[in-house]
Order: C-alpha cells, then structure tokens, then sequence
C-alpha cells in the first residue's frame, strides 16, 4: 500500500478487528519457501486472456506489467529486449 489514506485506514480497521474479535494476530511471519516456489511457477506462467488467446511466459516476471485503461479495460505491457 502507497497511498498514506489507505494505510491509515488499514491500520485501523486492524486495530478495530483484533480488539472486537479479541485476537492478537502477528505483525510479521515466516512464509514456507515450498509455497514461494509452488506459487512462482503456477503465477504468470500462462496469461489466459479472453478466448482462445494466452502468452506463455518461461523468465523475468519483472518485465510485465498489468494495470486498467480510463474506460475499464484491462491491459498487460510487456517490455523484451531483443526479439527472437
């Protein structure tokens, strides 16, 4: 989270929530390096994109990015350095 609104928000919905619910939850946690991997392979190795249309990715994930235009479509830009 970017936005200083957001996180402000964040927090206190997080500070409400554990004081209603009476939960102390861990600010910080380890996370299993089995899942990391699992997760890497299965995330953005196949863009399934509307019917009969999907971009195999086998490298840098850092070199897609995703967002939404002004009229609500979604969009992928891809950045390569050489074609092949």
């Amino acid at each position: 989270m970017q936005d200083k609104n957001v996180i402000k928000s964040f927090q206190n919905f997080d500070k409400e929530y554990r004081e209603y619910n009476a939960v102390e939850l861990k600010d910080n946690f380890e996370i299993s390096p089995q899942a990391v991997k699992k997760q890497a392979r299965i995330f953005k190795s196949v863009l399934k994109l509307d019917r009969n249309f999907h971009i195999y990715i086998h490298g840098n994930t850092d070199m897609i990015q995703q967002g939404t235009d002004e009229d609500g479509r979604k969009f992928y830009k891809i950045f390569y350095q050489e074609e092949s």
